[in-house]
């Protein structure tokens, strides 16, 4: 029998914004857990969660990154203190796009970061979703 992780247990916050885009789906923008904040994948939606930018990769990464930054700030992070970033694109050859907007939107030191091709996303119209692991200072 394993004696198992004792100890505190750290609290789960959820990270809301007003409007929040993702409540209709019932998932929510992020969790905070102690000193990090966990975000959903963020989309190219707006407030009410309508796609923006059908068609412009651009476009749809600057709202994408702008969703991410909104999540980060509500829970007390921000892009400039992001860990680790998954960038899902429906075709890999945006990379080459995407990699000024890391220069204008990333902090220093650059965050980890995957960058990975699937086949589809929740949207057919979406063309990217950014998730991140963001560290929240006290």
């Amino acid at each position: 029998m394993s004696a198992g992780i004792r100890g505190p247990r750290a609290t789960r916050v959820r990270v809301t914004a007003d409007p929040d885009w993702y409540a209709s789906a019932n998932i929510s923008l992020g969790i905070r857990c102690g000193d990090l904040v966990f975000t959903s994948g963020q989309a190219p939606v707006d407030e009410r969660g309508r796609t923006v930018g059908a068609g412009d990769f651009e476009a749809q990464a600057r709202r994408a990154l702008a969703n991410l930054s909104t999540v980060l700030t509500h829970a007390g992070s921000g892009l400039d203190r992001m860990v680790k970033v998954t960038v899902f694109v429906t075709d890999i050859a945006h990379q080459d796009a995407f990699a000024p907007l890391r220069a204008e939107f990333y902090g220093d030191p650059r965050p980890a970061e995957s960058f990975v091709q699937v086949a589809a996303l929740a949207d057919p119209e979406w063309l990217i979703e950014i998730e991140a692991v963001g560290a929240v200072e006290a």
